[in-house]
């Protein structure tokens, strides 16, 4: 049976401030953003993504789908590439620029079915995994890091990840960490509880395949095309044992076994 695990937390519709832009390669940046006056953010959990309205941008009329990097009562981060003209246009915003976000959106992942669960990145699907990973070591779990990218560009700011679990790199030119895809590391070799996953699909379903082969539950996150992160576009539906799921509000994550792939 299919567990969506959605939240009760109320969704909210609100003006955030931006408190902090980092960019770490022309394509990859930080937008950190904040509530007016003395209001809290809602509770955001590992998976849940906001959407993002792109204010002042000609030809963008749709909102932007951003999976949360980390978030408290104060501040949500968000790790965005730059992928078009809504994102690029993001990616200029400044410290004390006001952006409409509806918060939180989607569903979280299961607990972990054991002490060892391995977390495994590509692309901005590192950003979901560090704040699954924050929250695990909280709990008491070991959380071990697999990310991956072509280079070392791909890469923000890794201190986060080191400071929540142990961190394995994987980069296609050997710029940083073992050379090849993250289904190449040789942390694999090693026996993990759970796959927790997000990422490029090819990369997402060669993991999934890797843990299926060893037994290992399976949980990705799905990238699939968001416009309205409420289910009424359509646009972001995924075949599945169940029937055709709505992303934006059955997942994003899914267990692999109730994936097609």
């Amino acid at each position: 049976m299919m567990d969506t695990r959605v939240r009760d937390t109320k969704i909210s519709c609100i003006d955030l401030i931006v408190t902090k832009v980092e960019h770490f390669s022309p394509r990859l940046f930080l937008l950190e953003l904040s509530p007016q006056d003395d209001m809290s953010l809602p509770v955001c959990e590992p998976g849940q993504f906001v959407e993002l309205h792109v204010k002042g941008c000609d030809g963008v009329f749709l909102r932007r789908p951003i999976s949360i990097y980390y978030s408290s009562e104060s501040v949500v981060g968000l790790l965005i590439q730059v992928a078009g003209r809504g994102t690029e246009h993001l990616s200029k915003a400044r410290v004390g620029d006001t952006i409409n976000a509806i918060l939180p959106l989607g569903n979280t992942f299961s607990a972990p079915q054991g002490k060892r669960p391995l977390l495994v990145g590509g692309g901005v699907g590192l950003a979901p995994m560090l704040s699954l990973g924050q929250k695990l070591k909280s709990q008491g779990f070991e959380p071990i890091y697999l990310l991956g990218g072509r280079s070392i560009d791909a890469f923000p700011d890794l201190s986060m990840f080191e400071g929540s679990g142990v961190l394995h790199l994987t980069t296609e030119d050997a710029s940083r960490g073992e050379k090849g895809f993250v289904t190449n590391h040789s942390i694999l070799k090693q026996e993990f509880s759970d796959v927790y996953v997000c990422g490029p699909t090819p990369m997402m379903k060669s993991v999934a395949k890797w843990a299926k082969s060893r037994a290992i539950r399976c949980e990705v996150s799905l990238e699939n095309i968001m416009a309205c992160g409420m289910g009424v576009c359509l646009c972001c539906v995924e075949p599945t044992t169940k029937g055709h799921k709505c992303v934006c509000t059955d997942g994003p994550v899914f267990n692999t076994q109730d994936l097609l792939w």
